[in-house]
């Protein structure tokens, strides 16, 4: 058995710019409907968008 087979690091598939791309907007609709403004969602950063949808009570704290 080769030394790659049994390194995971290099042998697990790795995500595409399509894909992020596609979960950045699934997120984005989804603090839509969450009531955020479409306008303050797309000045919002990626990490910004994560941390929201992880705990939506920030929602509140943000935009009020």
């Amino acid at each position: 058995m080769s030394m790659n087979a049994r390194n995971n690091n290099t042998t697990r598939p790795r995500k595409s710019g399509a894909a992020k791309n596609r979960r950045q907007l699934e997120h984005r609709r989804r603090l839509v409907a969450l009531g955020v403004p479409e306008a303050k969602v797309r000045s919002l950063d990626a990490k910004m968008i994560r941390s929201m949808i992880h705990d939506p009570r920030k929602i509140k704290v943000y935009f009020k």
